[in-house]
């Protein structure tokens, strides 16, 4: 099968003939580009006859040194590629299809997953005319997600390796969210610096309240720019994030981080009232004034991770991007008024 590859020209027709099991004579790089991981899109072209796929989508290890060491450190690529070997098969929400997953013994990953662009699907923006509509829809899928493995054995069993590393830290740490109050505080509202300088200060505290129950298997960073649509339904990828946490930090994360403000005010009440009762189906019980406690909690996770992604650049995502998740997520903790609530919290 050959080592694991560790840039774009190491996925060779060889390479992929070997892990797909098929006579590929030719691989077209067709896109790359390179942020929490490498990410390419490869034509194939089969040696007898046409077969599918006739592309794939391939993930690496990011192509530039500086993000690959802290990709490295944090343990992206590893657990997602983990995930799309060992759990995805398992999940009842679509994801990409995988046709191959590898961890080698030297931290080294691969993951060669369906090209979801060629399959037609989309990808949502804030923009979009249905964006209501389709974040309803995501709500719904989070539910049938996370009713599936809700306090469930295998969340200390076969799937305890999504703990492992700094993963957990990565949209918590007091620097990089001192870094965007240095960047951002004087043109951003009022909330903004008072939750970043208590956040700073009170870094340790606040994760242990994150770490508040029932668990569930939860995809961790399920922001707009982390889906797609197949027809109608809402898909999941960039599983990099997986872990064991509450089904509302994940609700909290898609409502509160890119959202318009004016679609989320008019629906989110609604939109947790929707995804109770998609637990209540499958058999799961969340008391109400619990869920909305914890989803004004996460909504502040939701503006941490945002927030730190604006203030390091462009390393993570594009810049605007991160902007845009920002500004959200801080409107957001100021109508939920998170921030009295962290404070009462922490007292």
């Amino acid at each position: 099968m050959g080592a694991v590859p560790l840039d774009v020209a190491d996925v060779t027709a060889e390479w992929l003939s070997s892990v797909l099991d098929r006579p590929i004579a030719g691989a077209e790089v067709v896109a790359r580009h390179s942020g929490t991981t490498g990410r390419t899109r490869v034509a194939l072209t089969y040696a007898d006859r046409d077969q599918e796929p006739s592309s794939v989508f391939v993930k690496l290890a990011p192509f530039e040194e500086r993000q690959r060491r802290f990709v490295d450190t944090v343990g992206l690529g590893v657990a997602e590629a983990r995930f799309y070997r060992e759990v995805a098969a398992t999940v009842p929400v679509r994801v990409p299809e995988v046709f191959h997953a590898e961890v080698d013994d030297g931290g080294g990953y691969v993951m060669v997953l369906e090209d979801l662009e060629a399959a037609g699907c989309r990808f949502p923006s804030p923009r979009d005319d249905d964006i209501a509509e389709v974040t309803g829809r995501i709500v719904d899928e989070l539910a049938t997600l996370h009713a599936r493995f809700w306090e469930g054995p295998a969340l200390d069993g076969a799937l305890a390796f999504v703990q492992d590393g700094y993963r957990l830290a990565f949209g918590g740490g007091g620097p990089f969210i001192q870094r965007a109050i240095d960047r951002f505080a004087d043109e951003m509202p009022p909330a903004f610096r008072r939750l970043g300088e208590l956040y700073v200060a009170e870094t340790p505290r606040i994760a242990e309240l994150y770490d508040a129950g029932p668990r569930t298997l939860a995809h961790g960073d399920p922001h707009l720019g982390n889906l797609f649509v197949d027809g109608d339904r809402p898909g999941f990828y960039d599983w990099g994030m997986v872990m064991r946490r509450s089904g509302m930090w994940d609700v909290a994360y898609v409502l509160c981080n890119g959202l318009p403000a004016e679609v989320r005010r008019a629906n989110e009440r609604s939109w947790i009232d929707r995804y109770l009762a998609g637990l209540a189906a499958s058999g799961v019980t969340l008391d109400p004034d619990t869920a909305w406690q914890q989803y004004r909690l996460f909504a502040v996770y939701a503006w941490s991770s945002a927030t730190s992604t604006a203030g390091v650049g462009d390393r993570w995502q594009r810049v605007e991007y991160g902007r845009a998740g920002m500004e959200a997520a801080t409107t957001a903790v100021d109508d939920l008024d998170s921030i009295s609530l962290l404070v009462s919290l922490l007292a």
